[in-house]
């Protein structure tokens, strides 16, 4: 016992020692979460329950690895044999366990999402429905959505139908046949291994009992995350003996967008009247400036559970707020930063990470890791000119260049589709080796092939297209060569149609491709298109990157894939208005308060250095775009918690700035406008706000207003019409 509750606080013993009865756990950021589950099952084997009647699910393997070790370390022999997994794994080992019951095949496969795409596909050809407009991505998501909320395909009709949308009608017929398919097959996916489950549980006395009467203590990891089907699962096995702990933290609940509800965790209460609330408070990674300042911003949020965590770490580092202004000097102002860090204060590479709201910010920042010398690896991600959206515009661009390139050829000949199938391209493949021409050459003899007629029209369709694109690249930029392939290839339409999360990044990523051409158009010499290739074939091929998983490297990642981390000094980036928080000017308030969530993630994971920096100007799809910083950069500042701002400019220069200040200050000339920092001023479509921000002068003033909406405006002097308050 005393093994057991060694090293553990006051409060995170009474979460281990908890007998009997429901058990909910709020660990905030940092607080020892995995240690309190781990000592909790510790301390039941200790208490004479078996391994077998212990089950704890979390969200990832290497999360239920990790529980499972410290488990067994704690109390070897029997910790390994407590059921310890990830919600789909219970689900798949026990669908296998009770196959024959449900008639299931005991061997069934799993789909993953490329072949549920696959078979997506296949349905839409037998209904008849055009690919173009009814995307296999969203009707793949669809269908997942659905499955989490346990609607099967005939309870997905229904809703359908009185829905009157007539993209979700067409998702329930093709969910229908998909049904069928994978039923023939003996297939399920990954939606099924938890709708089937806790159906099975529903539906069958027998088998509920069974496994209610096995798990006499249920733990739920991360509860904050999970779905409508985890939600009932966790519901179902614990009813018997009432012996749940969930274990979470809303204020990091940050995945809506594949399902998670948030209620599932607030209203834990609700559904187990008699539980036990304990509070985890007490952070072991944060200084109390980091602290201070995340509290700063999570607090603004409406729908969260009352709880503040804080440390004996006290002091540190200040969090200090940077502007630069654009996102090259943002992206070199952090190199510089980590450098002086890592020279002055004997940092290892290893101790930085640099977060970002989308995938297509991480290009810039590469960029200048790499003129830097500095290793970096993009986690979750394909380095950005690997990205197969990117890699085919360049290939576009390649073939514009030099047509006769066969490898090229074959990577866009389908990209988007054109309907030329793989015998019709194996049949030119073969007449080009036949005429010992290139593929691209071969097109000019279409005729002469035994090609059907309308994957000779594909082709022909294609050698136009190059054919005008080659025709015009001499009086055109590399921009708007790239800008016409996007244009003329329908590329971005296509994945504007498919309308999906995945489809959404990857247009982000080309707008971001589009931009790196309107900077490398700005500052090489040599403006050709063969110039900028060879630029690009030189990122490509970058050999200075150690291959070696293990090597020194700042991390760079979106703020989604940083949950779970920590890092010594932690830059997040990219705090604008529109980008982070994400989305419009106005928000809705659930999204909002998610974006918000989100923030506190990232601003949690930096133990000693946190830097919060934005970009005036930032390029989108080759356009300089100016920009408000992000409302969270002021809810972080509230309550004096970020002591000193940190302004970088164009020069190099840096001006710090008391805690006491109300807003950020920029040094200015003086001028007679009569609008000063902090002036209360009148808007007649916006309503009361203050200038927080100023630059120019005379006509060509500009000012940034804080309206007391919490909206951020960048508005011209001389037009806004603004009162003085």
């Amino acid at each position: 016992m005393e093994h057991i509750l060694s090293n553990l606080n006051s409060v995170q013993r009474t979460a281990v020692l908890h007998g009997d009865g429901p058990l909910i756990i709020f660990a905030g950021a940092g607080t020892g979460k995995t240690r309190v589950i781990t000592h909790r099952i510790a301390y039941l084997l200790s208490q004479g329950a078996s391994p077998y009647e212990i089950l704890a699910v979390t969200f990832t393997n290497k999360a239920a690895d990790e529980m499972r070790k410290r488990v067994d370390a704690l109390v070897p022999g029997s910790g390994r044999s407590v059921w310890v997994s990830t919600f789909h794994s219970f689900g798949a080992r026990f669908l296998r366990s009770e196959a024959k019951a449900l008639g299931l095949a005991e061997d069934f496969l799993v789909y993953d999402v490329v072949d549920q795409k696959n078979i997506v596909k296949k349905c839409l050809e037998e209904l008849g429905l055009d690919e173009k407009r009814f995307k296999p991505w969203r009707l793949v998501e669809t269908i997942s959505r659905a499955k989490d909320e346990l609607l099967d395909a005939d309870s997905f009709a229904i809703h359908a139908m009185t829905s009157g949308d007539p993209f979700r009608q067409a998702a329930a017929s093709v969910y229908s046949l998909y049904s069928k398919k994978l039923k023939s097959a003996g297939s399920l996916d990954f939606g099924d291994l938890l709708m089937l489950t806790v159906n099975a549980l529903r539906d069958n006395k027998e088998i509920l009992e069974r496994y209610q009467n096995r798990f006499k203590y249920v733990l739920v990891d991360e509860y904050q995350d999970t779905n409508r089907a985890q939600y009932l699962l966790a519901k179902y096995l614990s009813q018997k003996h009432g012996n749940i702990c969930v274990v979470g933290d809303d204020d990091q609940s940050i995945y809506s967008w594949r399902g998670a509800d948030i209620k599932n965790i607030l209203e834990f209460e609700k559904d187990y009247p008699n539980c036990k609330m304990v509070k985890l408070e007490q952070n072991y990674r944060s200084t109390s400036n980091i602290l201070a300042s995340a509290w700063s911003v999570v607090k603004n949020n409406s729908t969260r559970a009352d709880k503040k965590v804080w440390t004996e770490n006290a002091g540190g580092n200040v969090v200090k707020i940077v502007d630069t202004e654009n996102e090259i000097e943002e992206a070199q102002w952090i190199v510089d930063e980590l450098e002086k860090l890592k020279k002055n204060e004997g940092c290892n590479l290893l101790d930085f990470a640099v977060f970002y709201r989308t995938n297509a910010q991480s290009r810039v920042l590469e960029d200048a890791f790499r003129r830097s010398g500095i290793p970096y690896i993009v986690v979750g991600t394909l380095r950005f000119y690997e990205r197969a959206e990117v890699k085919d515009i360049l290939a576009y661009l390649k073939m514009i260049h030099n047509p006769k390139d066969n490898l090229v050829f074959r990577r866009i000949i389908n990209s988007p589709r054109r309907g030329i199938g793989k015998t019709s391209l194996e049949t030119l493949d073969r007449f080009a080796a036949e005429k010992n021409v290139s593929l691209w050459e071969s097109l000019s003899m279409i005729n002469e092939t035994e090609i059907s007629g309308g994957a000779k029209k594909a082709f022909t369709g294609f050698k136009a297209l190059i054919d005008g694109l080659r025709l015009v690249k001499s009086s055109l930029t590399i921009k708007e060569i790239a800008l016409q392939v996007l244009e003329k290839t329908l590329y971005v339409k296509e994945l504007e149609a498919e309308d999906t999360t995945e489809s959404k990044m990857r247009i982000e990523n080309l707008q971001e491709l589009i931009s790196a051409i309107d900077e490398f158009e700005q500052r090489s010499s040599d403006k050709s298109l063969a110039g900028y290739l060879m630029s690009v074939a030189l990122v490509s091929g970058i050999d200075d990157m150690s291959k070696d998983a293990d090597a020194a490297r700042v991390t760079l990642m979106t703020l989604h894939l940083a949950k779970g981390l920590e890092f010594k000094s932690v830059f997040i980036t990219g705090l604008e208005e529109g980008l982070f928080p994400i989305g419009e000017s106005s928000f809705d308030r659930d999204d909002l308060e998610e974006e918000r969530r989100l923030m506190y993630v990232g601003m949690t994971r930096a133990k000693d250095h946190l830097y919060l920096t934005w970009a005036a100007q930032r390029r989108v799809f080759g356009k300089s775009q100016w920009n408000m910083p992000s409302r969270f950069i002021e809810e972080a500042r509230r309550g004096g918690f970020a002591e000193k701002i940190l302004h970088a400019n164009s020069a190099g220069n840096t001006t710090y700035i008391d805690k006491e200040e109300p807003v950020i200050r920029y040094e200015e000339p003086e001028d007679i406008s009569g609008y000063n920092l902090g002036s209360r001023v009148r808007h007649q479509l916006f309503g009361d706000g203050k200038v927080i921000e100023k630059s120019g002068s005379g006509d060509d003033l500009k000012l940034v207003v804080l309206f007391d909406s919490g909206q951020w405006k960048k508005l011209y002097a001389k037009y806004a019409n603004l009162a003085m308050v």
